[in-house]
């Protein structure tokens, strides 16, 4: 199988993109990767290798572009190139660190969704205390949605943590202001109604305390909301880690309990870090479209090909729109 990864896309591009790729190559027999980027750059940091090759490009999306126009306009930026690599079968996922934006928009002008498949959504694995992460959708790729669209969310996450996380009832989770039904407003109250009578597993209404508790496996919402938890998550996580390194080097004492407990808090850090999760699933598409967070490193671009070779394994796009087709025949 073949990967396209967008090497100029992201805070550390093309070097993470690169030792990513590397990485990923010399864990993982059956992958190949496409480097699609400015080459003078992306050699700098790649040391060649059988299933690296280089599709260069010097024209780049910025996050300051404006989406649908970059990608009708910059045909030939290193991130609409991977898309199109999938859309003409040359690759068989594509992977971006750039414009969240303009990698939907690219998604869906050239893979296209799935048939039946509404709003497709932007879907990010985040972690929980047990360490075993939930996957939360949408988190953007839809500021408003219907009672459907959550229904869809639901089948969407179902069939990922089945395929590619291997859990054999994943537990949904609907986001609300409280766990009784009828709490919400009327979207909630209709989504919860659609859940209902889906084939997973519902387990109800959700608050946001309790999704890092592993409440439940997958948590569905509108992009609105959803993308609120997830800064919130974010920056809830990185001030918790400044206030302990400023509390743990304000004294001798402290200091030296620092040096104690370090293998303690990197751990930790560890489980906490969305660089162990892979990226953000472009679910709906006919393929694989992974937004992998901008500030990622090496870590996290070899965690997103993982991702992705799983999800081409398991044909993921594939048993969503069968399942979708069931649900809509049985209707």
């Amino acid at each position: 199988m073949k990967i396209a990864v967008d090497a100029m896309g992201g805070d550390n591009a093309p070097k993470a993109q690169v030792a990513g790729a590397m990485a990923a190559v010399k864990a993982f027999d059956q992958i190949s990767i496409v480097l699609v980027g400015d080459e003078a750059q992306i050699n700098e940091h790649l040391n060649a290798h059988p299933r690296i090759e280089i599709l260069h490009t010097e024209e780049i999306i910025t996050n300051e572009d404006a989406p649908t126009r970059a990608v009708r306009r910059k045909k030939n930026s290193s991130m609409v190139l991977a898309v199109r690599e999938v859309r003409e079968g040359r690759c068989d996922a594509c992977i971006s660190a750039g414009n969240t934006g303009a990698l939907m928009t690219a998604g869906l002008l050239h893979v296209g969704r799935i048939d039946g498949v509404e709003r497709p959504a932007l879907a990010p694995m985040l972690p929980t205390i047990d360490g075993e992460g939930f996957l939360l959708l949408d988190v953007g790729a839809n500021i408003e949605a219907r009672a459907e669209h959550l229904y869809q969310y639901g089948v969407m996450g179902d069939v990922y943590l089945r395929q590619v996380k291997n859990r054999k009832t994943p537990r949904i989770g609907l986001l609300n202001v409280g766990t009784e039904e009828g709490k919400g407003n009327e979207l909630a109250k209709a989504a919860f109604e659609q859940l209902q009578g889906g084939k997973f597993e519902f387990v109800g209404n959700v608050e946001a305390r309790d999704v890092l508790n592993g409440v439940c496996d997958v948590v569905v919402c509108d992009g609105f909301s959803g993308n609120i938890l997830l800064k919130t998550i974010e920056g809830t996580a990185e001030s918790l880690f400044t206030i302990l390194k400023a509390e743990l080097t304000s004294t001798t004492m402290n200091k030296l309990a620092a040096g104690v407990l370090k293998p303690s808090f990197k751990n930790i850090k560890e489980k906490m870090s969305y660089s162990h999760y892979g990226g953000a699933g472009l679910f709906g598409l006919k393929a694989p479209v992974i937004k992998a967070h901008g500030s990622s490193d090496h870590t996290a671009i070899y965690h997103a090909v993982r991702q992705a070779m799983q999800m081409i394994e398991e044909k993921v796009p594939e048993v969503i729109a069968k399942e979708l087709s069931d649900t809509s025949e049985k209707e």
